[in-house]
């Protein structure tokens, strides 16, 4: 028997600036982690008719199908070509809710089921019918605003795409698949399909970052890519508090219907802060000097898109704790996404001290708070091809 085996990676993302005010016509810019949501799918190629599996490793929970079961649900006349992107239909999506709910998740677990969802949309649409295994694992949290979702949307889709030979088989040096624009463009369009099952109206940004990787300005419904010239690092803290996104962006609209010029004045602010942001990232640095230049530049930035963002109205206690802790140690942080919760960026200087760093992440996880360091704006997903016998 003859096994083949891909493995997808994908970066999840944060938002650099422009939260909330790109509702409103303005630039945001958002950029890849080196945090990321693995893939390893398990295909027999001896036309095996059997099951199809999926493991969450991170949750310990496992889902499976038998393909005939699938195949009385969802019959192969009313599906896509994996190279013909489609949305699923109001009828498809009742019947992946019949097939999911055969595994009795719970009602409140709703962002797992139409997760699952997801991923038999993805699965069947491109791959059809055959017998395979799909191990998912992520050091991404779920739900904070990294694009957990996206990154899995967008690594499934690779892998489904390699499975079903849509995209090259041809292999760089390190073994990964040789995936040109064209190819790239694909993956993101399958995956945001995923998407819109999960979210419903999702903008696209999370998984145009995930696949491109480096940097997106979005503005007015335009992703613009760029490519950094800067390396960067930040310290990640997920205040671990859930939030209500819709809440939040209805929150700050009724706050500009209340205060139109005001907020007009804010919205217009961010927008150039998001503008000066992308420019300097994009410069590069020849020297130290200049990088540490460039970096406190990027601090004042951050510290006044944060402040912004306060005067919106939705900043909380948990990322108020953050923005103290670090500011102990002459850090800038800011909220990413939504806020009212979920994650915390704090800019790491190229110059400092690694025992600095410990002690704020020390202080942080002794407030209950989960910290991760991440470089910014790297590679986009990565597939792996390998057959065993």
């Amino acid at each position: 028997m003859t096994l083949m085996e891909i493995r997808a990676r994908a970066p999840g993302k944060i938002i650099l600036c422009g939260e909330h005010a790109v509702v409103h016509g303005c630039a945001a810019v958002a950029a890849s982690i080196d945090l990321c949501t693995q893939v390893l799918l398990q295909s027999s190629q001896d036309g095996d008719v059997g099951l199809l599996q999926l493991e969450l490793k991170d949750l310990n929970l496992q889902f499976s199908w038998s393909i005939s079961r699938i195949q009385d649900f969802l019959p192969s006349e009313t599906l896509p070509l994996s190279s013909s992107v489609e949305c699923c239909s109001s009828d498809m999506m009742e019947r992946l809710i019949a097939l999911v709910a055969e595994h009795n998740i719970p009602e409140a677990n709703i962002g797992l089921a139409v997760g699952v969802s997801a991923f038999l949309w993805l699965y069947i649409s491109i791959a059809g019918f055959k017998t395979a295994k799909a191990i998912v694992t992520s050091n991404l949290p779920m739900g904070s605003g990294l694009g957990s979702s996206a990154s899995f949307c967008v690594a499934l889709s690779a892998s489904l795409l390699a499975l079903s030979g849509t995209i090259s088989s041809a292999s760089d040096q390190d073994g990964n698949l040789v995936l040109g624009e064209r190819e790239r463009e694909l993956v993101n369009r399958w995956a945001f399909e995923g998407e819109r099952i999960i979210h419903g109206r999702p903008s696209g940004i999370d998984n145009s970052v995930s696949t491109f990787g480096n940097m997106i300005m979005f503005k007015s419904g335009e992703l613009t890519r760029i490519k950094a010239g800067l390396p960067l690092k930040m310290l990640i803290t997920n205040t671990k508090v859930g939030r209500n996104t819709k809440a939040l962006v209805a929150g700050v609209a009724e706050r500009a219907g209340r205060h139109p010029e005001a907020m007009s004045s804010v919205f217009k602010a961010i927008d150039a802060i998001s503008m000066e942001l992308s420019t300097i990232i994009q410069s590069g640095a020849s020297d130290d000097l200049s990088i540490i230049e460039k970096e406190e530049k990027l601090q004042e930035l951050m510290e006044m898109n944060m402040g912004l963002l306060q005067s919106m109205g939705v900043s909380h206690a948990s990322i108020e704790m953050v923005l103290q802790t670090t500011l102990k140690y002459k850090l800038t942080s800011k909220l990413t996404g939504a806020g009212g919760g979920g994650c915390v960026l704090t800019l790491l200087p190229s110059l400092l001290p690694s025992n600095v760093v410990e002690k704020v992440i020390a202080v942080l996880e002794s407030h209950g708070f989960q910290c991760f360091i991440a470089a910014i704006g790297g590679g986009g997903v990565e597939v792996c091809v390998n057959h065993r016998l």
